[in-house]
């Protein structure tokens, strides 16, 4: 299984929703808080295009943020990027 990385910020509700996405399919992840470091928060943006957290990673992918991960669990395409 690939790593599942996510950026994040401690009180983003969208962060919270994709956590416990994760934490439902039993699925271990690993969380970076970003909230105090401008510079990834910056790095992540000029990267991915993307400027909102949660920023999800499945190993070398971007997926997007909260609403692009929940799209993808439910179309059945997160098991197969897994």
């Amino acid at each position: 299984m690939k790593e599942i990385k996510l950026y994040t910020w401690a009180h983003c509700p969208y962060c919270r929703a994709a956590k416990q996405l994760l934490d439902d399919k039993g699925l271990k992840y690993t969380e970076i808080d970003i909230y105090n470091d401008a510079q990834t928060r910056r790095q992540l943006q000029d990267q991915t295009n993307h400027y909102t957290v949660p920023f999800v990673f499945i190993g070398e992918t971007f997926v997007g943020g909260f609403s692009e991960l929940k799209e993808i669990e439910f179309s059945g395409k997160l098991d197969e990027l897994l």
